[in-house]
């Protein structure tokens, strides 16, 4: 009986943790996304084998998740930060493509040296899309206007914005769909000058996997860069005081406000902050993947609504972000090849990624039970 008392307890701690309630969440997912494919007469064992086999089946294709998957964890961080000051930025959209007309309107003038223009079209792309989410911090801020309401609006701006600039003399390019492109120095692909000299194409034609990896895909530096970012904001929200000061907002504005911190100030920086990250999701988007210029858009790209389901799933950690888009990344991978594959439809990823982000949002049923365990425990006198 004894040891029965001790396994409910570790149980009951267990349920408690975050990481706990993400990874059950995760399972539940799957296990409704098996449920979904048996009723459409897939088997589900061969479907998520061939989402699994499909991703590391060969290093091109492990090379693809990881291009999917710096958007993600740039615009989860954009969320995510705002989750801790209590905003919902559902803008993230909005301000990727803030940051990815800033970069190439900037990106396609300049010609410093490669280091260096790559540098300036990021901060550009940051503080353009971030005063742009600042905007949308400041009506919440001074008027009390709902954040979800006006960077909604936002995001329907922008979209139509990139349209238009594609009309604009100099910037889009006559009778296409597309604008002019960033200068090829400021691109973030990996060897992109040494591939195309004599001596590079020499030694791709002798090594094949690396000449499939270089020259079929959009390898670049961007994963790195959101990876260093998603540890910077990590830092800052627990390290610094001014990541106290987002946090204590998030937690309890009152409370925030009698004790001496500026409210609304922090709003509106919070805001600009995450406008600046989905704007450097842009930036490096634009950056790293062909055709490296804007293209006139009949929808919003996705990527903004792919950071809410990161930002969710990761529960609003910095750092679990990471984890969250890469396998978002992979899950949106592999559902385009059980597709393709098996003829198995691909929205069952959809399915399986709406019940993740349900149960990760009604996360606190695990801790229901985990507190009717403890309750139990107590009343029987251990």
């Amino acid at each position: 009986q004894e040891g029965k008392r001790k396994m409910k307890y570790k149980i009951a701690q267990l349920l408690n943790k975050a990481v706990t309630k993400i990874i059950l969440a995760i399972i539940l997912g799957f296990i409704v996304g098996a449920i979904v494919l048996a009723f459409a007469g897939y088997n589900p064992f061969d479907c998520y084998s061939m989402m699994i086999t499909s991703i590391f089946s060969s290093p091109l294709n492990i090379v693809q998740v990881m291009i999917l998957t710096m958007p993600n964890i740039l615009t989860g961080l954009s969320v995510a930060f705002a989750f801790k000051t209590g905003l919902f930025n559902i803008g993230a959209e909005g301000q990727y493509l803030v940051g990815a007309m800033a970069a190439v309107i900037i990106g396609s003038k300049l010609n410093l040296p490669p280091g260096i223009n790559i540098i300036v079209i990021m901060l550009v792309a940051i503080l353009a899309a971030g005063l742009y989410g600042a905007f949308a911090g400041l009506l919440k801020a001074k008027f009390g206007i709902h954040e979800v309401i006006t960077t909604i609006m936002l995001n329907w701006i922008a979209l139509y914005f990139n349209n238009y600039l594609i009309s604009v003399p100099g910037i889009g390019i006559k009778n296409t769909q597309y604008s002019v492109a960033i200068n090829h120095n400021a691109w973030t692909n990996l060897l992109v000058n040494w591939k195309e000299t004599p001596h590079g194409q020499a030694f791709l034609a002798s090594h094949q996997t690396l000449s499939t990896i270089l020259l079929a895909t959009d390898i670049n530096y961007g994963i790195i860069i959101a990876i260093a970012v998603a540890i910077l904001i990590w830092f800052v929200l627990y390290k610094t005081t001014f990541g106290y000061q987002v946090r204590a907002v998030g937690l309890n504005k009152d409370a925030a406000e009698f004790a001496g911190i500026g409210v609304k100030k922090n709003i509106i920086m919070t805001m600009f902050i995450a406008g600046g990250l989905a704007g450097l999701a842009g930036a490096l988007q634009m950056a790293g993947s062909l055709p490296h210029a804007l293209v006139t858009l009949a929808s919003a790209p996705g990527y903004g609504f792919n950071g809410i389901t990161v930002a969710l799933m990761a529960n609003s950690s910095p750092v679990g972000c990471i984890f969250t888009a890469l396998l978002l990344s992979g899950l949106q991978f592999g559902g385009s090849t059980i597709q393709m594959n098996l003829g198995a439809p691909s929205e069952v990823v959809n399915i399986m990624i709406g019940v993740i982000v349900f149960f990760v949002a009604v996360a606190s049923m695990f801790t229901m039970i985990s507190e009717k365990m403890k309750k139990r425990r107590v009343k029987n006198g251990h």
